[in-house]
């Protein structure tokens, strides 16, 4: 039998979720999502722009697109963005669970360890750790209900698998704010690959994949300094860009992983390779 690896790529047909789909990386996969045929549910805080993003998406590429207000830390929340894509777009093939958040308060999202509040922990663990758990547990009931199994993909970073190496924030500005890595982040992107592993198997009699994707560290608006270090430490010389985390993305969404679950897809420049 002579098979037909054309269409392996191919997403049309498919109803996808994607949580923070307006930030850097969840805009870029929606764009990369619907040029494959994928109908969407792009969920993200700000109601006025999701709605905005969602009409302009589904006007430029000739798909069903939706936006949806929610707050994937509040489970109230979540099931009722849940109830809202099947009730308009129908069962839900594909998860990309990506929210997640660096705080308000910068001040005291980077706020040195030793000094670290708890509050400002459970606030962002509430939204990173707490929010993946929340959207999967009911984006997968329903994926269970349909009986047709389907695929999530949950968004890490590298700092979820090495520490950071500190010497390289010295002098490290981000939108003209002095940064650091937080050790919340990094517990945080380490709990998302470990609920990966567990939920791979948990959901696998179900025919439901889950599959990490985990970012090396991309160019999002650093200073130079902090882009000449960083780069410095990749084998291929250079941050990343977003964009060229979105075939990963689509490769773990479609039929060409079906064989795959339960992986941690390491995008980094081979920074791990060192």
């Amino acid at each position: 039998m002579k098979l037909d690896y054309s269409n392996l790529f191919s997403l049309k047909g498919k109803n996808i979720v994607i949580t923070g789909g307006l930030g850097y990386l969840g805009k870029e996969c929606v764009k990369g999502f619907a040029q494959h045929g994928a109908n969407l549910a792009i969920v993200d805080l700000d109601k006025k722009k999701t709605e905005s993003f969602a009409k302009e998406v589904a006007e430029q590429y000739n798909i069903k697109a939706i936006g949806i207000s929610c707050d994937v830390s509040v489970e109230v929340e979540v099931q009722k963005m849940i109830e809202q894509v099947t009730n308009v777009l129908g069962n839900i093939n594909v998860l990309f669970n990506n929210a997640a958040t660096k705080s308000r308060n910068l001040d005291a999202f980077f706020a040195p360890f030793e000094d670290y509040s708890h509050e400002e922990w459970k606030k962002i663990m509430s939204v990173n750790l707490d929010g993946m758990f929340l959207v999967a547990k009911n984006a997968s009931k329903q994926m269970i209900k349909n009986g047709k199994g389907g695929s999530i993909i949950q968004t890490a970073s590298i700092y979820g698998v090495v520490g950071p190496d500190h010497r390289i924030y010295n002098g490290a500005y981000f939108l003209n704010h002095e940064i650091n890595s937080p050790a919340v982040y990094s517990a945080s992107k380490a709990g998302v690959i470990g609920l990966t592993k567990y939920l791979a198997t948990y959901l696998a009699e179900h025919n439901i994949r889950v599959n990490t994707l985990t970012p090396g560290g991309l160019q999002t608006g650093q200073n130079e300094e902090f882009i000449y270090n960083y780069s410095n430490r990749v084998p291929l010389g250079r941050m990343g860009l977003v964009e060229e985390m979105v075939g990963a993305v689509i490769f773990m969404a479609s039929d060409a992983s079906s064989y795959m679950t339960g992986q941690n897809i390491i995008v980094d420049g081979g920074l791990t390779a060192w």
